[in-house]
């Protein structure tokens, strides 16, 4: 049977590459087209991660790029010092904006692919991301430190990747490549953005959403506690004392 679905799903994925080259043959102005197995990943119970397949097709030679980036948020950051025997935070530093995911995945080296002012203005690579600090606050130097602290909690926690991904090309012109979604990964519009790169110049760019949300019960809580979180607080203590009296009754009774 898992033998039956990998091959089912090799052939959906060959299927929807060919009427991808079909699209770029029939539209010779747009050289790159691709798409998404799925645009939205529902989170419930027992969610333990996903993969998306993104795929597509290309007009003529050319590098490959694609960015996965969730949405951006402030992020604070602490730092902990030993004061008295004791670590503590001693320091912290908020960033106005960072993605709340990001992933890469390229057909060759990106250094290869792009040069540096290419990658700087398309965020290519966890070391091109715009992660400003205000000046007055931080010197070039400490920010640097901020930076890279970040990123390296990022990449703890699986929601930056580590690794730049490998796409892979079938023939010259169809190409695919599946992205991994962690158990933490957040919710919100998330875009997929697909480069056509040439001589190290972008030539053609796509861009697709993507949306990671919770359903079913779990959405209910998690809504209902963002939106009411004195009542939830609530409702959680008096679920915890009647759950220590039940527990009460069964030990004496036994």
């Amino acid at each position: 049977m898992a033998g039956a679905a990998i091959c089912a799903r090799g052939l959906v994925c060959a299927v929807a590459c060919l009427a991808t080259l079909a699209s770029v043959k029939a539209a010779q102005a747009d050289s790159l087209v691709a798409d998404l197995s799925q645009r939205l990943v529902a989170i419930t119970t027992g969610f333990a991660g996903t993969d998306v397949l993104l795929f597509g097709a290309v007009e003529g030679e050319g590098d490959v790029v694609i960015v996965v980036r969730g949405p951006d948020r402030p992020v604070t950051m602490h730092r902990k010092s030993r004061v008295l025997g004791i670590w503590a935070n001693t320091a912290q530093m908020t960033f106005e904006r960072a993605p709340s995911f990001y992933a890469i995945a390229t057909s060759k080296p990106i250094r290869e692919i792009a040069p540096d002012v290419v990658r700087t203005r398309h965020e290519m690579g966890v070391d091109a991301l715009r992660l400003e600090l205000p000046s007055a606050k931080a010197s070039p130097n400490i920010a640097r430190e901020w930076r890279r602290g970040l990123i390296r909690n990022f990449q703890d926690s699986g929601l930056y990747a580590k690794e730049v991904g490998s796409i892979t090309f079938l023939g010259n012109r169809l190409f695919r490549v599946e992205l991994h979604l962690p158990a933490n990964v957040p919710t919100g519009a998330y875009q997929a953005m697909t480069y056509l790169l040439k001589e190290g110049r972008v030539v053609s760019a796509q861009t697709m959403p993507l949306f990671v949300s919770k359903i079913g019960a779990e959405a209910f809580i998690f809504d209902f506690a963002t939106r009411h979180a004195a009542y939830y607080g609530l409702i959680a203590i008096a679920v915890a004392l009647m759950a220590g009296w039940l527990a009460h009754l069964a030990f004496r009774k036994g």
